[in-house]
């Protein structure tokens, strides 16, 4: 991945094939992790990324907070999937604009929100050369935020990463996501920046919160990217073979039976 000249990034070509086969990202990172045959299928062209109700749902409150202009152009280029014929608009969207409400109507996270908007950064780190897109940075007051949408942001989930229950920002990997963002900010102002989540629920009642790190928590992450990047890297590289997880829609798409298998593989395959 450090072979060849690496490719400038801009807000048109960062999402694209070939600025994923020349970066590692955190969202690449969580894909090889979750299944490392469909990650190498995209990467070599083979199946799409077609973006979910709830990405679209996502994408659509981060660009209220990103600009007007960036708002109306996803509106203009989305229409027929936020409104109905009556020209009101589908539920998810009614409400997301009770959550875009909720956090705007709070100074304090209005104030967790602020800064310079999609800043893309890129360097390398254990060896790997890796992009991000920050939300929101700050360089006046040196922190940078991350928006995310959940059902309820007090909800308990199981995380095999962790063994334990964990809060959604663990189970998701915002964590890792926020560990790598910094060192990558660091790498590229010189100063340590300060990482929050504004989380805004899906609840009726929307509720929220801007959420911190301790310091000891980031540790542990780039111990384990360090530790998982040399398989990602091998099968990235063509070097080994991809293994697949045999659940996702890729993997369930390509699947051919050779075989029967016993009841108890049905829980912990």
């Amino acid at each position: 991945m450090t072979n060849q000249a690496l490719m400038t990034l801009n807000s048109e070509n960062y999402y694209s094939r070939k600025s994923n086969k020349q970066y590692m990202s955190v969202s690449q990172f969580r894909e090889f992790e979750e299944c490392e045959s469909a990650a190498m299928a995209y990467l070599n062209g083979d199946i799409e990324k077609e973006p979910t109700g709830p990405m679209l749902v996502g994408s659509y409150t981060h660009a209220a907070f990103e600009s007007d202009e960036v708002f109306n152009q996803f509106l203009e280029e989305n229409n027929s999937i936020i409104f109905k014929k009556n020209g009101s608009k589908y539920a998810d969207y009614d409400q997301a604009d009770k959550m875009i409400e909720t956090l705007k109507n709070d100074k304090f996270a209005s104030f967790a929100l602020s800064g310079e908007k999609e800043r893309i950064f890129t360097a390398n780190l254990f060896g790997v050369d890796w992009k991000c897109k920050v939300d929101n940075i700050n360089h006046e007051n040196q922190f940078f935020s991350d928006l995310k949408t959940t059902q309820n942001i007090y909800k308990r989930e199981w995380s095999e990463k962790y063994d334990s229950w964990v809060s959604f920002i663990e189970k998701w990997d915002y964590v890792l996501q926020m560990a790598i963002y910094r060192k990558i900010i660091e790498r590229n102002t010189g100063q340590l920046y300060t990482p929050y989540i504004v989380a805004v629920s899906k609840e009726k009642i929307p509720n929220k919160a801007v959420v911190y790190f301790d310091e000891s928590r980031f540790d542990f992450e780039y111990e384990y990217a360090e530790m998982k990047l040399q398989r990602i890297i091998e099968v990235k590289n063509g070097e080994v073979d991809p293994v697949a997880c045999g659940k996702c829609d890729y993997c369930k798409s390509t699947k051919k039976l050779n075989g029967t298998i016993e009841v108890g593989e049905l829980i912990h395959v």
